[in-house]
């Protein structure tokens, strides 16, 4: 699977797709297969706009990024409360993206004041993705002790002590004086400059003076890069200028091709203007003027490539005029003319953007070499080498769950047909395409439910009313339970119930799996299926799990739903299962064994029951990481980890937590649900020979439809 590098911004005008692009060019050099990904876009596509940095990753680098999410699309989802769903989707476009790639630069999205909400969905994009970060800052106008202030900020938004993915910063536009007021990154615009005023160079005043002084790099926090502030590389082409500012053209000349380095506004006499007509310099003088256009056509003979004069005030050079220039005009010197005075027209150029416009392949290239060639390459080099501990966060656990569901393409059974939210969770898994739904009920009734909450039945799902199909299944069900003395009038009964008419279906194959529990105990879904499914042959007992997503992973919790106080054995049992299950579902299978104690600090029947059941497990299945018995706060928080079992191949990292009996489970994910505002999907029952899953009788929408995905994903398990 490709590594994501997440590159945030810490500042607005921070040069991210210059630094993001320079990234790729810099890994692309070093022999890495480097992939660009920009999940969610601030320009309107829709309006026909393009962006930038996935035009020239495509134009430049030949990497074919999927189509972003758009800015506005994003804060409806953010207004819906639906985070988890945006989030899904910014993972979902991930996936599906990353397998030809060993790294995937990935571009956040830049704060300003339409999107002030910026900051925060670069953290959840980031850790969403289990990316690393690595920020881009413009350290001009900061003192050293400010620069540090800045970045620290900025850093706490992505690290903490239990998610230490922050990698470091890369400076941009280093080189000029530090405490420097002067904007040199725009074109100047003025009458009096002369070379003379410019500001320092970075070889007269070094930028590793400046940063010798910044406390906030460390072995933790590196500095990846220093990127040179070079004025050739914010040097628009005189077509640019003409574009933004409206000019007309009285002589294209190399438009094209020659580039603003700087502008200079003329209303001097020739002998006092004679500094300004430098190479790559655009002369903009009022168009009455021809004295100044004179000496810019001499300035063009003598082999200076001036990046063209603007003429404003809408005066036309006088065609006499024109004629003396024409040698000068034939060297490629561009003529530009403004309707609006010099005033004006020096405000609009002062006022222009210094992105790169689309077509302008040449600068941008200039600018991922520059980028590129100011990377710490050889500890980028060190970096790509580095294997890094895999986690499954929330959405990409919903997205990995969704599209095995949609390959699965099973039928689930819904006993409970006319219950409002499993009404609303089918209707959204057929939307979805997660299942193939099928709910038990009086149709009218049903179909009142949905009406009831705005909601339109899809054509394809199914309903059953169970008065008119209860009698095909008496005979097979007698059949079954001939054992246990059931009679056809008994069986009759029985299938009475809507969730026993279901699990018959599921045991003569008519459906792949059934949810139940939103109205009906957890005993009266298990119980039929114990009759009817069977447990497999080599489990001892039939247990459940919960799938809760966290925040920052999906953690596995279990038995929190079947037994009330399992022994040793049946605990193992119950560990090496939800091991399992968690592998099936994309889990790195951690196993934490949940006791009052850690380690050998306690003594007692509930804390051996725990320490022998861990025994048993690590037997049974050495392959899988066991330990315990483990407090909660060892097995989850790494600095407790470190104090209280600082030798567990666990403690600290554990993605299973194995509940000593029902009531600590139950307890413990109900807490947690509940208080973090978590999706738990589950519980998912495991021992079954075909897949029965039981919901909480509080079980939100979501739970319901991720718990359909989960079954179905099962129905294709053995």
């Amino acid at each position: 699977m490709a590594k994501p590098l997440f590159i945030s911004p810490s500042v607005q005008n921070s040069g991210l797709t210059s630094v993001s692009l320079g990234l790729v060019r810099a890994l692309d050099e070093i022999g890495v297969r480097v992939g660009f990904y920009k999940p969610i876009t601030q320009v309107q596509l829709n309006e026909g706009k393009t962006e930038l940095s996935i035009h020239f990753a495509k134009n430049i680098s030949h990497i074919d990024s999927p189509t972003p999410i758009n800015i506005a699309e994003a804060q409806t989802y953010l207004n819906r409360g639906e985070k988890g769903l945006l989030m899904e989707k910014v993972v979902g476009c991930y996936q599906a993206f990353q397998p030809n790639y060993d790294i995937i630069i990935v571009e956040g999205l830049v704060p300003d004041q339409s999107t002030p909400f910026a900051n925060q969905l670069n953290v959840e994009i980031a850790n969403n993705l289990n990316a690393e970060v690595i920020l881009v800052t413009d350290a001009k106008y900061l003192t050293p002790a400010e620069l540090d202030k800045h970045l620290k900020t900025a850093a706490n938004a992505f690290s903490s002590s239990e998610h230490p993915d922050l990698l470091g910063c890369i400076l941009n536009k280093v080189g000029q004086s530090f405490s420097s007021q002067h904007e040199t990154e725009t074109l100047f615009v003025g009458d009096e400059r002369s070379p003379a005023d410019t500001p320092k160079n970075h070889e007269n005043n070094p930028a590793s003076d400046f940063l010798n002084n910044c406390k906030v790099f460390t072995d933790k926090f590196k500095l990846l890069g220093q990127i040179p502030l070079d004025p050739h590389l914010f040097a628009p082409r005189t077509i640019d200028v003409a574009n933004e500012c409206n000019l007309s053209i009285i002589n294209e000349g190399a438009i094209q091709d020659r580039r603003v380095l700087k502008i200079s506004i003329c209303a001097r006499t020739v002998p006092n203007l004679i500094n300004a007509l430098t190479p790559g310099c655009l002369i903009v003088t009022p168009g009455d003027r021809t004295d100044v256009l004179l000496a810019a056509c001499m300035t063009a003979l003598n082999g200076t490539p001036l990046a063209g004069i603007v003429l404003t005030g809408n005066y036309q050079p006088e065609p006499q005029i024109l004629g003396l220039c024409q040698s000068a005009l034939k060297t490629g010197l561009p003529v530009l003319m403004s309707t609006n005075d010099t005033f004006h027209t020096s405000i609009r150029m002062s006022n222009m953007s210094n992105k790169v416009p689309v077509d302008d392949i040449n600068r941008m290239d200039d600018v991922m070499a520059t980028v590129a060639k100011h990377l710490d390459i050889e500890w980028l080099k060190t970096h790509c080498k580095k294997e890094r501990a895999t986690r499954l966060s929330p959405p990409a656990f919903r997205y990995q769950l969704s599209e095995n569901a949609r390959d699965a393409n099973k039928t689930i059974i819904l006993p409970e047909g006319n219950e409002p939210r499993t009404v609303n969770a089918a209707v959204i898994c057929h939307q979805r395409n997660l299942a193939n739904c099928i709910l038990v009920g009086k149709p009218s009734e049903i179909q009142n439910v949905a009406a009831s909450q705005g909601l339109k039945l899809p054509n394809d799902i199914q309903i059953i009313d169970p008065d008119e199909v209860r009698e095909k299944y008496v005979a097979p069900m007698t059949e079954l339970r001939k054992s246990k003395g059931v009679t056809p009038q008994m069986a009759l009964a029985m299938l009475e119930d809507n969730v026993v008419l279901a699990t018959m279906m599921l045991a003569l194959d008519e459906v792949d799996g059934l949810v139940s529990g939103a109205v009906h105990t957890t005993a009266n879904t298990v119980r039929p299926a114990l009759q009817l499914i069977k447990t497999m042959p080599k489990a001892k007992v039939v247990s459940s799990v919960f799938f809760m997503c966290l925040p920052e992973q999906v953690l596995v919790y279990g038995d929190c739903a079947i037994n009330p106080d399992p022994n040793a054995e049946e605990l193992a049992d119950i560990a090496i299962q939800s091991a399992d299950s968690a592998k099936a579902f994309g889990i790195e299978p951690k196993i934490a064994m949940i006791s009052y104690s850690t380690g050998k600090s306690g003594a007692g029947q509930d804390v051996d029951k725990v320490r022998e059941a861990t025994r048993i497990a690590q037997e049974k299945r050495p392959d899988l990481l066991i330990d315990g018995p483990l407090q909660y706060d060892a097995a989850a928080i790494e600095s407790v980890a470190k104090k209280k079992a600082p030798n567990s191949p666990v403690a600290g990292k554990a993605t299973v937590f194995i509940f000593p009996d029902l009531n600590t489970g139950n307890t413990t994910y109900k807490a947690v649900q509940r208080s973090a505002n978590v999706i738990s999907i589950g519980p998912m029952l495991q021992g079954l020979r075909k897949p029965v899953n039981d919901l909480s009788r509080g079980a939100l929408v979501d739970d319901i439809v991720f718990t359909i995905a989960l079954t179905s994903v099962q129905a294709t398990q053995k």
